[in-house]
């Protein structure tokens, strides 16, 4: 699994893996990339909506892999 924060965007997470989201009780499958607001402005949290561009969100880029143990 990969999270990739996207500069002055959201964070990208990226898997092989399947994913599920549990938001409000309703779960359901994702396939990924899934894109996860990082500015707090979406009205669709926890997804990005591309709030960030019209609240001019300033952030650097940041990469973090998870790796499992073998």
């Amino acid at each position: 699994m990969k999270i990739k924060s996207i500069p002055n965007g959201p964070n990208a997470v990226e898997t092989d893996e399947p994913l599920k989201c549990s938001v409000s009780g309703t779960e359901k499958d994702l396939n990924a990339p899934v894109y996860l607001c990082r500015c707090g402005q979406s009205k669709n949290k926890p997804f990005c909506d591309g709030a960030h561009v019209a609240a001019k969100f300033e952030a650097p880029a940041a990469e973090i892999t998870v790796r499992k143990k073998k």
